[in-house]
């Protein structure tokens, strides 16, 4: 290896030590306020929403009214990692990005959901072990809790059907909630981890030993119409996560899966959202 190459990727380990620093100082509070600003700005509130085991926080519009259909989006594993081998002591997201592609969603009633543990402080951190941001982070009883919040959220929403919308490994908590409902009329994900055994196969990793795996109820889920969008450059979550999914369905039944060439795991989801969805045959007639 020669020495402009040596020089070449010390610098990117100092750059890449340098980012986990910035993220890891940017403080829970922090997270907390940049999120309720989002919403603040755009009329959206924060909603506590108690289930059996977790405190869930969701943010909704200031006036619900009453629509057939609510687009609930899920968020991702948020600051799940503070580096490769080293657990965040807490989960809540730098960047919000399911929030912000749901505050852009303006065509329909639409909800926010964060996962446990994310925006959650003092008494409402209850049961927030470390597992549950990490090898657990699918759990049945995480599974359970969001389906709970979920049923809530359509309540006040005096909604009859739901759409949901899961980024990153939202879209496993979106997958696993549709195979328990009988109401779900399109499951979406966006750079979705859809067969986290694939994927941490592929990166190497441990096993999700404490989590159900979203390709396993591919059978529940063969009659929900389904999209799944992968950025082209995604190496975090790239496209054989979602192929080893959609391999599980028959051939002549499998979901579609549509590579965004250009973007990656963030880039740029938001900014091209909600028109990269529906020009992509999301939200079904009558789910608008």
């Amino acid at each position: 290896m020669t020495i402009t190459r040596l020089m070449h990727n010390g610098l990117l380990v100092c750059l890449h030590i340098m980012l986990m620093a910035c993220i890891s100082h940017v403080s829970p509070a922090e997270r907390r306020q940049h999120a309720d600003i989002l919403a603040t700005n755009a009329g959206w509130h924060k909603l506590r929403l108690p289930t059996s085991r977790f405190l869930l926080i969701a943010y909704a519009p200031e006036t619900t009214t009453g629509s057939p259909t609510l687009t609930i989006y899920i968020e991702g594993d948020g600051l799940a990692w503070v580096t490769g081998s080293t657990p965040s002591d807490n989960p809540t997201p730098r960047t919000p990005l399911a929030l912000e592609l749901a505050l852009k969603h303006k065509q329909s009633p639409a909800a926010y959901l964060a996962r446990p543990c994310q925006y959650v402080q003092g008494n409402d951190q209850q049961n927030c072990e470390q597992r549950y941001w990490t090898n657990a982070r699918f759990a049945p009883e995480v599974i359970i809790a969001s389906n709970q919040a979920i049923t809530e959220l359509k309540r006040q929403f005096n909604a009859d059907k739901l759409v949901l919308v899961g980024y990153s490994g939202g879209g496993a908590v979106a997958a696993l909630v549709t195979a328990k409902r009988d109401d779900v009329i399109q499951l979406i994900t966006v750079a979705g981890n859809l067969d986290h055994q694939a994927w941490t196969k592929l990166h190497d990793m441990q096993p999700l030993s404490g989590s159900l795996n979203a390709a396993d109820s591919w059978l529940k889920l063969l009659n929900i119409p389904q999209l799944h969008l992968v950025g082209g450059s995604d190496d975090i979550v790239p496209l054989a996560v979602a192929e080893s999914y959609r391999s599980r369905f028959p051939d002549d039944n499998r979901p579609g899966v549509i590579v965004i060439n250009g973007f990656d795991h963030h880039c740029c989801w938001v900014q091209q959202w909600p028109a990269l969805i529906i020009n992509n045959g999301g939200f079904l007639p009558g789910s608008q």
